[in-house]
């Protein structure tokens, strides 16, 4: 099983957004809900802590550079690291299972195991609440975009920005944020989801009205 200090070096190159305490933050939700749900725990804990262990951080333009296929590259280096440690090949397959199907914005392959809808879940819940209100303007500063702009009537119909219209906090939680909680799978996440849900939907409601000066 691969270890917290072992996988802390596997972050060291990350940004702030994308840094080692978000894999803290998705293993305690992950091993929570797991328990709840009765998960396989060690599959859990080793997907959770290597998932974003490539790729994850996106250029310093904003760009998604090689983010777009993170969840690939950490199931390769995953595979890398559970063949070193002896791992049998059904349990590396569940777990690379769980890497690969962690991605919010690829569909192609769905989760199936349990361990991987509890590994989508539990990442997707820390974009989520207080922590993901921190961490959507954290990574709009980091990509040089404004945590609000006035989204344009296209992007608000069909999430096409105009030209020259910034990807704003405030769009990544028109385009993301406030449809992850319908994405949860299990109970458990569900009813984590709603109450997190809530606190960033007002976050960026009275970020949007003190920006219009009508709060």
């Amino acid at each position: 099983m691969p270890t917290i200090e072992q996988a802390r070096a596997w972050y060291a190159g990350a940004d702030p957004i994308h840094a080692f305490d978000h894999i803290l933050r998705v293993l305690a939700l992950a091993e929570r809900i797991g328990e709840a749900e009765g998960a396989d725990q060690e599959i859990l804990r080793a997907a959770v802590l290597l998932h974003d262990a490539v790729g994850a951080t996106p250029e310093g333009d904003g760009s998604e550079g090689e983010r777009a296929s993170h969840h690939r590259a950490s199931a390769d280096f995953a595979r890398s690291v559970l063949e070193n440690e002896g791992w049998p090949e059904d349990r590396i397959e569940a777990v690379l299972h769980c890497i690969r199907t962690h991605r919010y914005r690829d569909l192609s392959e769905p989760p199936a195991r349990l361990e991987a809808k509890i590994l989508f879940d539990a990442d997707k819940l820390d974009v989520l609440g207080a922590i993901g209100a921190a961490r959507t303007v954290g990574f709009a500063a980091f990509a040089g975009q404004p945590a609000y702009a006035e989204p344009s009537e296209g992007f608000q119909t069909s999430g096409q920005k105009g030209a020259g219209e910034p990807h704003s906090a405030y769009h990544e939680f028109l385009f993301k944020l406030s449809k992850v909680k319908d994405r949860m799978h299990t109970p458990t996440d569900r009813a984590l989801a709603e109450a997190r849900h809530e606190y960033v939907r007002a976050f960026f409601e009275q970020l949007a009205a003190e920006v219009r000066g009508e709060r």
